[in-house]
């Protein structure tokens, strides 16, 4: 059946006459009479006759209509949940945070798509980068933050957008700072250490960098949380690391100083969405402020 005929049909039967429909579809009559005369060769059954000058539906064309009435109810029906549907993703983010990056990253990250509308809902989900990856696949997610590209072993269509870069600092509570500031770095080998977990990639870099100066770490504390890790630092447990575009912040709410920076390790940060060109608002935001203020890229 050609639902374009259907449709002819339909109008027609409300409009109650062929000149009147052929006019709101914008056909002259006789295309409209020559299409609802297809769909009547279709269900080989007469869906008008003539009363008069008039058109009256058969005891066909009324099934018909009843039929027509609900596909094309149903039609919009769809249109419409369709339509706010697209509003909904309008209105809402999606976001995957790998948990190896700081959460002050990830909130200084997302807090421009909160300052773009009042409206828009920030949905946030964390786990591994790969298991984020496969939501991102199947549409889940509209973006990820990590501190680490689309590995070569995932198989997915996705782009990274790098955010920026930052070298890594030692921070601590000023009177832990002051005991070891002089002779850093060497002075960490008789520090307390809160570091991060062994599987993240900045511990392993970490520890390449302890090693090259010859410190033996006097581990405190390892942490998968990077909130965690801020929250034993603050209370003076230890020295943490850190990217060192956080220093600002990190001395203005929790009191924590730069001990010293590495230079030799830099954190990068990414947006990995399955869009080349972004077009969503807030992701375009997300990016614009992490490369002009945050990295300063």
């Amino acid at each position: 059946m050609n639902f374009k005929h259907l449709y002819y049909f339909w109008v027609a039967a409300h409009a109650g006459g062929i000149a009147r429909a052929g006019a709101q579809l914008h056909i002259t009559p006789q295309t409209l009479s020559g299409q609802i005369k297809l769909l009547e060769e279709t269900l080989d059954k007469k869906l008008f006759k003539k009363s008069g000058r008039n058109l009256e539906l058969t005891d066909a064309g009324k099934l018909a209509l009843d039929y027509a009435d609900e596909i094309f109810s149903l039609g919009a029906e769809l249109e419409g949940a369709v339509r706010q549907e697209r509003e909904a993703a309008r209105t809402q983010l999606r976001v995957g945070v790998a948990d190896s990056v700081p959460k002050t990253v990830a909130y200084r990250l997302l807090e421009p798509a909160l300052n773009l509308s009042d409206s828009l809902k920030l949905i946030c989900h964390e786990g591994k980068l790969h298991g984020l990856l496969s939501q991102l696949a199947v549409h889940k997610l509209d973006l990820i933050i990590a501190d680490a590209p689309i590995p070569s072993d995932v198989n997915v269509k996705a782009f990274n957008h790098l955010l920026g870069r930052s070298t890594l600092s030692c921070f601590a509570l000023k009177a832990l700072a002051a005991r070891g500031a002089r002779s850093y770095p060497a002075s960490l080998g008789d520090m307390p250490m809160l570091l991060p977990g062994t599987d993240s990639a900045v511990r392993r870099k970490l520890d390449h960098w302890l090693k090259s100066h010859a410190i033996s770490p006097r581990i405190v504390g390892e942490f998968d949380d990077s909130a965690l890790t801020l929250a034993f630092g603050r209370e003076g447990r230890g020295v943490l690391f850190a990217p060192t575009v956080l220093a600002a912040q990190l001395k203005r709410e929790h009191g924590l100083v730069v001990m010293g920076h590495i230079e030799t390790i830099v954190e990068e940060f990414f947006a990995i969405s399955i869009e080349r060109r972004i077009s969503h608002p807030a992701i375009s935001s997300i990016m614009n402020a992490a490369r002009s203020t945050l990295f300063n890229a």
